[in-house]
């Protein structure tokens, strides 16, 4: 069993996912739970993840969610969904629910209609915080710097491997506007007897790259998961050139338990296994250091 979550942020729900694996829960229930559980608190907005997450330029929260299973074919998203303060449990009655695999905008909203979910007005889903920061950015044009996404990896004790993202997006973007975070291969990806990874930072250019899916292939042909992490982002960094690089982190896990990352920025992630008492906050340095880091 383990588990492992982008930023310093993700140290609770990782937490949560030690508690519900040691339980015995499969990867895809622990998944769903941890991830909502950060999505509902209104605190972790400002994380660019959910309830109290910052609106678009119109003023209106929309967010991104996905979870995959290494199970082929198990897959599930929501893209620009308003009115859901958890839209990782939508994702999750998509890919349980329906016979589409990603629904966006009003489509995602009469979904989620259909399966019971309550529509809440827009001001039930900002927070005094996001409120500001939205006022601050038609005033002055100011606006949020980070690309904060939460995804979480969870392997459980029946050898099942879930990965799972949401974002509430760019600060302040387009209306509609959707990032690699709900693209199967872009902000996640997941293959049974083999491992997952996600991704977090500028998901305009990430999505461009589709390096979660690169980082589970290269582990499929025998790299641990850091050194499928260095081989992407070295890929991606010869290709837009070293000094132009985006900002950009990915983490992985194969079904070992063993996990890696990688990032153009420092990048601190939260990791646990069965062989540990407590979850670790891990940093990992910028690209130009990572020969320094370690395997976890």
């Amino acid at each position: 069993m383990a588990a492992v979550g982008t930023w310093a942020f993700s140290v609770p729900p990782v937490d949560r996912l030690m508690c519900l694996l040691s339980a015995g829960h499969h990867a895809t229930d622990a998944v769903e739970e941890a991830l909502a559980e950060v999505e509902n608190d209104p605190e972790t907005g400002r994380h660019i993840v959910g309830r109290g997450g910052f609106p678009n330029s119109g003023g209106v929260l929309e967010c991104d969610a996905a979870i995959m299973e290494g199970k082929a074919g198990r897959f599930g998203a929501v893209a620009a969904l308003r009115g859901v303060g958890s839209p990782v449990r939508v994702a999750r009655r998509v890919m349980d629910q329906s016979p589409h695999s990603l629904l966006v905008g009003e489509g995602a909203v009469a979904f989620a209609k259909e399966q019971g979910f309550t529509i809440e007005p827009n001001d039930n889903l900002l927070t005094t915080h996001s409120t500001k920061a939205y006022q601050e950015y038609l005033e002055k044009q100011q606006r949020i710097s980070g690309h904060d996404t939460l995804g979480l990896i969870a392997l459980d004790n029946m050898g099942n491997i879930t990965v799972g993202v949401s974002t509430s997006g760019a600060p302040f973007k387009s209306p509609g506007r959707v990032g690699d975070s709900p693209l199967p291969g872009c902000g996640l990806y997941a293959e049974h007897m083999v491992g997952a990874a996600a991704a977090t930072g500028d998901g305009d250019k990430i999505m461009c790259y589709c390096p979660s899916f690169h980082v589970v292939q290269l582990i499929k042909q025998g790299s641990s998961p850091r050194d499928a992490c260095n081989t992407v982002l070295d890929d991606i960094i010869r290709r837009t050139a070293p000094d132009r690089c985006f900002e950009i982190g990915l983490i992985a896990m194969n079904m070992k338990g063993e996990v890696g990352a990688a990032s153009s920025v420092e990048f601190p992630y939260a990791f646990w296994n069965q062989d540990k008492a407590a979850v670790e906050l891990c940093t990992n340095p910028p690209h130009s250091n990572h020969s320094e880091g370690g395997e976890n």
